[in-house]
């Protein structure tokens, strides 16, 4: 089930049709190397050609100025196809809108960003977790540092783990607690925060990836260990010179979340549509009809097309409201939203595994691969605990 007003605008038919042609590719490839985790490189520079790694670049780099309705439309089918690349793609496309929406005025550092990724297909995606730390979404200090030199430049040093991506990323946002000694006399102006984040290109000397992703999960995300020994960095390099972050321009870090989250809303409709067709064609020979028309699967049916209604119905009117006005959600409806579409896509690739039964285990069908992915969804931030925890207070704080 869908919402018959999306895709509304003719952009947004173009680029969920070019989302279409990329998914079908990818869903052969997927179902041909995906279990043997080989990364598909040969994705991304389909998505490159396209244009698809461009959308929410700005109009005036050379993008489409895709906003965050046309990215969910296009994401969400897009992941029919891979699950993998479409979140590589969510995280690097929710990067570039984030910096986009924050940024006023010209600026050298986010224009060569975005004129890599239109003429070299280049991705950016966060560097933020480390082992040992825990989810800095609960406050975990990094561990890597970046040690600030007397010229101004700074040396990082650490690992990171989970760099979705990493074996394509161009750019890493590497988060880090800052060590700052240099001398008053320097006149080098102090940073308001003991942490930041910089911008490292993956050509700098000190960089290495870690193949350590070894996950039944999204298998070809390439989520390794980002290696930085001593790396450095001229003063430029630091992320807070990308955006002027405004409370509406805050907003865009919940609003952006949204194409993630269509990733997983994707897997859903996917494994809804696998598993009709399939009760539509199978016949057994103890029935003379398919096993469509058998009532327990037709209920199944029901609950499915219910489940994906409520998860388009939330995550539809969020975007929109945002749209509308920037600082109007708070952050427990963008949590919220997360946490539905998660959790119902579950429950979707559940009953559908029912309808299809033991066939839908096959390494030859999607259905294991979208059970498979889509659990990793559960353990995107937040998690369900923060989630309960913000709409309480939300609650409580408005009697």
């Amino acid at each position: 089930m869908t919402f018959p007003i999306y895709p509304g605008t003719e952009r947004q038919k173009r680029l969920v049709a070019l989302a279409g042609e990329l998914a079908d590719t990818f869903a052969r490839r997927a179902n041909e190397g995906e279990w043997a985790g080989h990364f598909p490189y040969e994705n991304y520079r389909d998505l490159h050609q396209s244009g698809y790694l461009a959308l929410t670049v700005p109009r005036e780099f050379g993008g489409e100025g895709a906003d965050v309705l046309d990215t969910l439309l296009a994401q969400a089918r897009l992941a029919q196809g891979c699950a993998s690349t479409a979140l590589v793609t969510a995280m690097h496309l929710s990067t570039i809108g984030r910096i986009a929406a924050s940024t006023h005025g010209p600026n050298p550092l986010f224009e060569r960003i975005c004129a890599s990724v239109v003429h070299d297909g280049a991705l950016i995606n966060g560097a933020a977790t480390a082992s040992g730390t825990g989810s800095p979404n609960r406050g975990g200090q990094p561990a890597t540092t970046a040690r600030r030199q007397i010229d101004g430049s700074w040396l990082l040093n650490g690992r990171k783990t989970y760099t979705t991506g990493s074996l394509k990323l161009r750019f890493f946002l590497v988060s880090c607690s800052i060590e700052d000694d240099t001398p008053v006399e320097a006149k080098l102006p102090r940073l308001p925060s003991d942490q930041a984040s910089f911008l490292v290109p993956r050509d700098a000397p000190g960089i290495r990836i870690e193949e350590t992703w070894e996950s039944v999960s999204r298998r070809t995300s390439a989520s390794n260990d980002l290696i930085l020994a001593n790396v450095h960095l001229g003063p430029n390099a630091l992320a807070d010179t990308l955006g002027n972050f405004t409370p509406a321009s805050m907003a865009q870090l919940g609003a952006w979340s949204f194409p993630l989250h269509a990733v997983y809303l994707g897997i859903a409709q996917g494994a809804r549509d696998e598993a009709i067709r399939f009760a539509q064609r199978w016949r057994p020979n103890s029935l003379d009809q398919p096993i469509s028309s058998v009532p327990h699967i037709q209920e199944k049916i029901a609950k499915i097309e219910l489940i994906l209604l409520q998860s388009e119905a939330v995550i539809f009117r969020l975007v929109e409201q945002y749209l509308r006005d920037a600082t109007s959600i708070s952050s427990s409806q963008f949590a919220a939203a997360k946490y539905l579409v998660t959790n119902h896509a579950v429950e979707v690739v559940d009953l559908a595994m029912r309808i299809v039964g033991g066939a839908s285990l096959s390494l030859q069908k999607p259905l294991q691969r979208y059970y498979r992915d889509v659990r990793a969804g559960l353990y995107h931030p937040p998690m369900d605990d923060a989630t309960f925890s913000l709409l309480c207070q939300q609650a409580l704080k408005e009697r």
